[in-house]
């Protein structure tokens, strides 16, 4: 406390004791595979901000275009600005490549462009899960025979027993993962021919998730967007078959004569009627958890009372105002959209003895609107539409 000896005013300044909760960046992509140089940085996760830096670091002078290449141009083409790379060098598997992204809290999306077997994937979704703030991008394999193998569980098995014929995505309970159908072609960045090539997709669909967590935020579904790069499609999928494979969590690339080539799908690898089946719902609650994880690490040690549950409570719901208040959550007021509580009954003595704040929040996420349905009835002053 400071003496005051002359008769005057003093201001003093008074810190408010509120700490900002800010939201975690969603759109840095990870890609692990073998670089064109397949010597360059092995297993060391190096930051790319331009796809003339990756072409410095991985590819060299006349190096060749492959999986991971295309992947990450394609990310830059379609509107991400930041990605991690991990080149894996000879080894067969993903695993020593995955786990160096461990480390990077910055990663929001991984991907293994080109790898679609059913042991790459069960690589990543473990990944995935194990960090629980990530998302990962499956890649279809480049040749379906039938829709129907898409739809089957691809169940990882051991070297030397008989592969199914399934090709579909493994299930996950938590919806860590997102798998897209079919690949497209594309112009050969490195390539002197004018023929476009069949590229794995996962790192243009990278790409368009960055620009639209930019454009329109993360609780925005990544979908109805077009893919600047793609010329055309593998496959050009019907209505009827898009009814087979949505409901299996296939998100399809659809070519409409219109509006061209186009995202028509955000679900994850959750089974149906599971809470995480939309993409955005789920990468929004790993911003918001991630978030608030990040913005709340000065509580660690303080003091567990009542003052120290106030201040937690009033942080974190000046930060899911801020989202509500950016769409990302549902009802017309905060009190409708989330609730934060954190008091003597979440913290009982016991509780308390044991070192732990207990923090319960609900948060009413939006949801995208997947089935547009317009009934159409006639009726004597002409026609009527109901929406």
């Amino acid at each position: 406390m400071p003496t005051y000896l002359a008769p005057d005013v003093y201001v003093e300044e008074v810190a408010t004791g509120s700490h900002t909760i800010t939201g975690v960046s969603t759109s840095a992509a990870a890609f692990v595979g073998r670089a064109p140089n397949h010597k360059a940085f092995v297993n060391e996760p190096r930051a790319v901000n331009n796809w003339s830096e990756f072409r410095r670091e991985f590819v060299g002078e006349g190096g060749k275009s492959n999986d991971l290449s295309h992947a990450v141009f394609g990310f830059f083409q379609e509107g991400g600005s930041r990605c991690f790379v991990v080149n894996i060098g000879e080894a067969k598997t993903l695993g020593k490549g995955l786990a160096a992204l461990e480390s990077l809290d910055e990663v929001a999306i991984v991907a293994a462009p080109g790898y679609c077997t059913a042991m790459a994937y069960a690589d990543i979704l473990t990944h995935c899960e194990k960090m629980n703030d990530r998302v990962g991008i499956f890649d279809p394999p480049e040749v379906v025979d039938r829709i129907e193998d898409l739809v089957e569980q691809a169940v990882a098995v051991k070297e030397g027993a008989k592969p199914s014929s399934a090709q579909g995505p493994p299930k996950s309970d938590k919806g860590c993962c997102a798998f897209y159908y079919p690949r497209f072609m594309v112009r050969d960045p490195l390539g002197d021919s004018t023929e476009p090539v069949v590229v794995p997709l996962s790192g243009h669909i990278a790409g368009m998730w960055a620009l639209n967590d930019a454009t329109r935020g993360v609780h925005k579904a990544p979908a109805n967007m077009k893919i600047r790069s793609a010329l055309n499609v593998t496959r050009r999928v019907t209505r009827a078959e898009q009814e087979v494979l949505n409901p299996a969590g296939v998100n399809v690339i659809r070519f409409f004569p219109t509006e061209g080539i186009r995202v028509w799908g955000a679900r994850t690898v959750a089974p149906t009627g599971n809470e995480w089946i939309y993409l955005n719902v789920r990468r929004l609650f790993n911003m918001i958890e991630e978030s608030i994880a990040q913005g709340t690490r000065w509580v660690v040690f303080e003091p567990n009372d009542e003052p120290l549950w106030r201040d937690i409570k009033r942080d974190v719901n000046n930060f899911l105002r801020g989202i509500w208040r950016d769409g990302a959550l549902m009802g017309r007021t905060p009190e409708q959209a989330f609730f934060v509580k954190c008091d003597a009954e979440t913290n009982p003595p016991d509780s308390i003895d044991q070192g732990r704040v207990v923090i319960e929040i609900g948060i009413a996420p939006v949801k995208p609107a997947e089935f547009i349905i317009f009934r159409i009835g006639q009726h004597s002053g002409g026609v009527e539409i109901e929406v």
